[in-house]
Formats: C-alpha cells, sequence, structure tokens
C-alpha cells in the first residue's frame, strides 16, 4: 500500500512507542532532548511576533506555537498565551478527523488552515496553521502555530461580534483547508479568504508569518532528529510526558479525596428581553479521587442558540480548566520548570453535558466565548481553593476586548482590537497584581503610542482605579481605566463581562468591585454595561471602559498599616477609606497614628 493511498489513522500510528520510555533513556539525554524542543517553540514565537503585520500579534502575543507526535500529542510549547496554546492538540485532532471524513492525507509540503470551533479550534478567530513533519517518508509529527486574526469575515467588522445567529455569521470557515497543498500554493484559497475578509494585507500577512514560523518549527525537529536520531527524539518526548503526568499525579495524589464546588454568573446581555440571555449560571464540581481530577460542568446553564457566549468545549472549556489544575498546583515558585506537554493533561478529565453554554451544538455561534471561559477558570479557581488555599487567590477581574473599525478616505476598512485589562484578586500573603490580563488570557498591553501612530483613535485616559480595591489583609488588585476619542466616525464592539458581579473575596476579604462601559453623551451612565454591538461613534467622541478591580483576602483590619499607608501615598487608597475601611488612621502629614489606629480597630 502506498503512503498517499493510506488513511490517516494509519498514517498516524505507524511508531511502536516502548512500553516505559523513561527506561529506555537515560535522564541527560532526555533533558537536553526536552530543552531543545522548547528552545524550537520560542525561536518560533519570536519567528511569529517578528513578522507578524498585526498589533494583536506582534504586540500582544495573542499566539501559540507547539509542536506534537503524529499521534497529535503534545510535546511542547511556547511561552505566549495559555488560551492560544491550550488548543492546539484539538485543532491538530479536528484536522485529523476531517480529512478521514474527506479520505484525505497529509503529504510533505503540505499547510494546512483551520479554524472551525467545533472540530478543537478555540473560536473562529483563532487560525491554526499545521504543517506535518515527515522521517523517511513517513508522518512523524506536526508543526502548529496559532493567532488570533483582527478581521474574519464575520457579518459584522472586527472579532468582538457579541450579537450573531450562528458559527456561519461570525467568521469565514475555514476547516482543514490545504492552503499549500504538497509545496503547490493553492491560488484559488488564498483568494476565496482574501476576497471575503474586510482587511486582507493585515491578516494575509498574518497567515504568511504562520507559515514562516511553522515551518522553522519543522526544519528545526528535523534538524533535532538528524542531531540526535529519529529514535532518540521519539522516545525522549515521551518520556517527558511520562514525567509530567507524575509530577502531577503526584500532586493530586496528596489532595484529600472529596468533590470541591464552586458556583457564579456572568453578565451575558444584561439588557435583553429574554431572561436566558442574562445573569448566565456556571457550575463547578471538581472531584478529586487518587491521583485523577474529573470536573463536572452539568449544572452551567443551557447554551444560546442566537447568542455568541457560547464555549467550545474542546478548544476553550478543557484548556481553561487545564490551565487552572497544572498552575495551582505546580506553582512556579515551588517546583521546577514541568514541561507543558499531553502528560499533564492525562489525570484531569472534564465534562459537559451536550447543548450546554460549556459544549454547543453546531451551529451556535461561539465568537465572544471568552469572558464566560475565564469566568470559568476563575471558578474552578475558586473550587480549589476549598481543598489548596495557599496555592490560590481571591476572585479575578475579567477582561474586555473592543473592535474599533472605520473607513479610511480611500474608502477602505480599518480595524484595531484593544484588550483592557482586569485584575487579579489577593493572595494568602500578598496583594493581587494589578491592571494584567488573568488566566488563560496572558497577552500583553498594547502601547500608547502604537495605538496613535497606526489608527484614528487617541489614549485619554489610561490610570488604575481609586478606592475601588476588594479590601483585606492583602487587597485584590486594581482594575484600569482606558479611554480613548475618536479623532473620525467609527464603529466599536465591545465584549466584556463582570460589570454586575464583582470579583469574590476569599476568607473574610471582601469582593472587588464590578467594570463598567461607559460611551459619552449616554444618559445612565449607572445601568451596568459590559457589551457593545457595532455601535457608531463620532468624531471626538468618548468611549471610556472600566477594569474590575480583585478580590481582597482576609480581614481588612489586619492589613498592615504601613501598607494602607503606602497605597494612600500612591493615591490608590483614600484617607477616609483607609480609615473607615482599614482602620487606620493618618495624621495630616500622611503618618501613622498608632495610638488612634489600635482604639479604632478595637473598637471595629
Amino acid at each position: 500500500m502506498s503512503r498517499a493511498s493510506r488513511t490517516v489513522r494509519e498514517q498516524t500510528r505507524w511508531y511502536e512507542y516502548p512500553d516505559d520510555p523513561g527506561s529506555e533513556i537515560d535522564p541527560i539525554t532526555r533533558r537536553v532532548v526536552g530543552g531543545s524542543l522548547v528552545n524550537i517553540c520560542d525561536e518560533m514565537g519570536h519567528k511569529l511576533t517578528r513578522t507578524s503585520y498585526s498589533s494583536i500579534i506582534r504586540e500582544s502575543e495573542d499566539f501559540g506555537c507547539a509542536l506534537l507526535d503524529e499521534r497529535a500529542r503534545q510535546l511542547c510549547e511556547t511561552d505566549s498565551t495559555p488560551l492560544q496554546m491550550g488548543p492546539i492538540p484539538a485543532y491538530v485532532r479536528g484536522v485529523i478527523e476531517i480529512f478521514e471524513e474527506r479520505n484525505e492525507t497529509f503529504e510533505e509540503g503540505d499547510v494546512i488552515l483551520h479554524n472551525d470551533p467545533y472540530h478543537g479550534a478555540s473560536h473562529a478567530p483563532d487560525f491554526a496553521v499545521v504543517v506535518p513533519v515527515f522521517r523517511a517518508g513517513e508522518l512523524t509529527g506536526f508543526s502548529v502555530t496559532t493567532a488570533h486574526h483582527l478581521e474574519v469575515g464575520a457579518d459584522k467588522p472586527g472579532t468582538c461580534i457579541i450579537d450573531t445567529v450562528d458559527a456561519y455569521s461570525e467568521s469565514v470557515r475555514l476547516e482543514a483547508i490545504k492552503i499549500i497543498e504538497a509545496g503547490e500554493r493553492n491560488e484559488t484559497a488564498w483568494q476565496l479568504i482574501a476576497d471575503n475578509i474586510r482587511v486582507p494585507d493585515m491578516v494575509m500577512g498574518d497567515i504568511k508569518a504562520q507559515i514562516s514560523a511553522a515551518r522553522v518549527g519543522a526544519e528545526r525537529l528535523t534538524g533535532l532528529f538528524d542531531e540526535h536520531g529519529h529514535d532518540t527524539v521519539k522516545t525522549a518526548g515521551a518520556a517527558m510526558m511520562d514525567y509530567s503526568e507524575r509530577v502531577l499525579r503526584n500532586e493530586i495524589e496528596a489532595l484529600p479525596d472529596g468533590t470541591y464546588s464552586a458556583e457564579g454568573r456572568i453578565d451575558g446581555y444584561l439588557d435583553a428581553e429574554s431572561d436566558a440571555e442574562k445573569d448566565v449560571f456556571l457550575g463547578v464540581d471538581l472531584t478529586v479521587s487518587g491521583s485523577d481530577i474529573e470536573v463536572d460542568l452539568s449544572r452551567c446553564d443551557d447554551q444560546l442558540d442566537n447568542r455568541p457566549i457560547n464555549m467550545p468545549f474542546a478548544g476553550t472549556v478543557v484548556p481553561a480548566v487545564l490551565l487552572v489544575v497544572r498552575s495551582t498546583l505546580l506553582d512556579t515558585e515551588t517546583f521546577e520548570a514541568v514541561p507543558q506537554n499531553n502528560g499533564i493533561t492525562r489525570p484531569v478529565s472534564v465534562e459537559a453535558p451536550k447543548g450546554s453554554i460549556a459544549n454547543p451544538r453546531f451551529p451556535a455561534p461561539t465568537i465572544a466565548r471568552f469572558c464566560p471561559g475565564n469566568r470559568l477558570a476563575d471558578l474552578t479557581m475558586k473550587a480549589l481553593a476549598e481543598v489548596v488555599p495557599e496555592k490560590t487567590c481571591a476572585g479575578i477581574g475579567n477582561l474586555k476586548i473592543a473592535t474599533n473599525s472605520g473607513m479610511t478616505d480611500d474608502d477602505e476598512y480599518w480595524v484595531y482590537m484593544d484588550i483592557i485589562s482586569g485584575s487579579y484578586g489577593a493572595r494568602p500573603t500578598k496583594d493581587g497584581l494589578d491592571a494584567v490580563d488573568t488566566l488563560y488570557a496572558n497577552t500583553r498591553n498594547n502601547p500608547i503610542e502604537d495605538i496613535e501612530s497606526h489608527y484614528p483613535m487617541r489614549v485619554t485616559r489610561y490610570e488604575l482605579r481609586e478606592d475601588e480595591e476588594g479590601a483585606g489583609e492583602f487587597r485584590g488588585g486594581y482594575g484600569p481605566i482606558r479611554e480613548f476619542q475618536y479623532r473620525s466616525d467609527g464603529r466599536v464592539s465591545i465584549e466584556g463581562d463582570g460589570s454586575k458581579y464583582p470579583p469574590w473575596g476569599f476568607a473574610g476579604g471582601e469582593d472587588g468591585s464590578p467594570g463598567a462601559v461607559v460611551v459619552e453623551g449616554e444618559i445612565d451612565e449607572s445601568t451596568p454595561r459590559s457589551k457593545m454591538s457595532n455601535e457608531a461613534i463620532d468624531e471626538g467622541q468618548h468611549i471610556r471602559m472600566v477594569g474590575p478591580c480583585g478580590g481582597g483576602w482576609g480581614d481588612p483590619t489586619d492589613r498592615d498599616p504601613q501598607q494602607v499607608r503606602e497605597d494612600v501615598l500612591d493615591g490608590l487608597v483614600s484617607d477616609a477609606r483607609a480609615e473607615a475601611v482599614y482602620g487606620v488612621v493618618l495624621t495630616d502629614d500622611r503618618e501613622i497614628d498608632g495610638a488612634a489606629t489600635a482604639a479604632l480597630r478595637e473598637d471595629g
């Protein structure tokens, strides 16, 4: 049977791994090969950032790079955005499934483009570029890049689409398309994609950057085979997976068996007529049994058939849960860098009923899955706080994502997406982090200079909130205020959450503060708002986005008075709040009045 006539599953199962890879390779070689694999992914990431066109990749680093074996088991990844890297094995499994259905096979020189949320993608704007890697004519692995694209041909400009009806209206659908086939560019596919997006130069340029980075990964992996031998690299990769699994299982096994639960709500659509579209319920039941963790999401609300806040199960929900379990139990302050690979996924299973918001049925839209997924991660952390409070933090402030768009004088679209940070909750021994992307986001702030030099927008305000933190012995992080002024007429869409429900406090700490979205000229700024759908903005008009403040940890009156004083000096806490909430009295020259503070705290 020729390779070209074999099915994908036959083609991807040719390598026989030893039953115990760790016994087949010495630990030094295993670590050398493992380090080399990570270095390859890091090089892929640098290549992608330096050759991409859009700020979301170049500045915010909203991308992922990974190497996988022929069974779609992840070997290693770069250090970027967890929500981009976590789904990569699911992307490749989705491509394999689609190829099986079509009776297609992988060929040397292929480049596959894929963004189907029902076959592994995180959501439609996150494109994966998959390059199969061959050795002696046989498929032996995959080099993969994923990245967020700022325009994907939805029914509205940009990718913050919060009002659309199904998967067909939220993007151009790319189901395992060979845009390069056996080394030959598929011109029809390239032209079809370019003709269906509003900013083709930027998007097609970013796709080319992804291809270049993925090809670098494939070339470097081939070079690693040449250096150490194919079997040695494969065995080392399998041994590294077993090592990561073993380390995580040891930590799980140290936990008391039992079921730990958390629940909460997301804003959803606060102005909707239907109750089903607002105050959406999420529930997490996390069961520890021996060295296994099972996360049951069956209490989550049903999917919303015509609202895109549904979460793709394999591409969003599973990575969100795995991120929290892994980062909580394998904190890098305690452990060496445990490789992020397929082994990490083995001790953790996630279940969600089909048709729920955590596992929707096709063709329910999913493009706005970010905020619900991050809230699900937050609740997973809250469930873990019952059993390992010393390793968690209080509730996080969720992010907002804004797509700004308009037309140039030449009747061409411009599209810019800005990520408005949230904050972390306080920890058992430290304050929460201020104005950062939380949990599975981990993207970077886009510099003001980059925004104002490329788009008709001005950043008129960028600062931390004041007097809004979740108070505690350790306070929650401060969310940012970020305000834009349009220098020409345009439109804005905002995908956000957390304007009604504040981040949760823990162990006596107070809840944080909700966020807000405020458009200049609105009559009622007091009504909570977290989303906007392609609304017109006039030249000169301002829009202000406010990030939530994280929850507090511990009794606020147990906070070190000196820390309260420092927050007052930094302009984050007022004298009145210091006295009323923390029981700290300051003199006129901002020194601590020890006697008055002791008396106030004793009376309180």
